[in-house]
């Protein structure tokens, strides 16, 4: 059971040191941070812009679905009828184009160009390079020859019976 326990830490472990657990992490903590910035930009630039077509409370803006959606005459609120807030859901998305922009622009684009010099100063891997097919298809068939030479009696004259043959072919 020890054994089984020290697996599933070691998991949560791993889980939790993946850059992407991280960057996640950062991204809600600082978009969370920046949320009244984004609200108070939303409401001192962005609502006044609107405003000027109407109101600038942007939760003022709203559709009737039926027919019988009738404003009250003192405050010109629906007080009947089914309708849509569009308005809230433009503020909101707004809000959250900002706040992202901001969590995008201030801390992923900067982490992401840091990782990167990273790892250029990192020393390039000499790792052999794979053979290519047609390398591989040439040792079988060299491999092919060598058995059909070392194994067949009179072999030792160079020819080469069958198909097998060691020219290559102008394409």
């Amino acid at each position: 059971m020890s054994d089984e326990k020290n697996g599933v830490l070691q998991g949560f472990k791993e889980f939790l040191l993946r850059g992407n657990v991280i960057e996640l992490a950062v991204a809600v903590v600082v978009g969370a941070a920046f949320t009244n910035i984004v609200n108070a930009v939303v409401k001192g630039v962005i609502n006044p812009f609107v405003g000027a077509l109407g109101s600038q409370n942007l939760d003022h803006y709203k559709s009737c679905l039926s027919a019988t959606c009738h404003p009250d005459p003192k405050t010109g609120e629906f007080t009947d009828g089914i309708y849509i807030l569009w308005g809230s859901v433009l503020s909101a998305a707004l809000t959250f184009v900002i706040t992202a922009a901001v969590v995008y622009f201030l801390m992923i684009l900067p982490m992401n160009k840091w990782k990167a010099r990273q790892d250029a100063k990192k020393p390039v891997d000499e790792a052999p390079v794979e053979p290519t097919e047609v390398e591989l298809l040439a040792q079988i068939r060299d491999a092919l020859i060598t058995q059909r030479n070392g194994s067949e009696p009179g072999a030792g004259s160079g020819a080469i019976p069958g198909p097998v043959s060691t020219e290559k072919s102008q394409s």
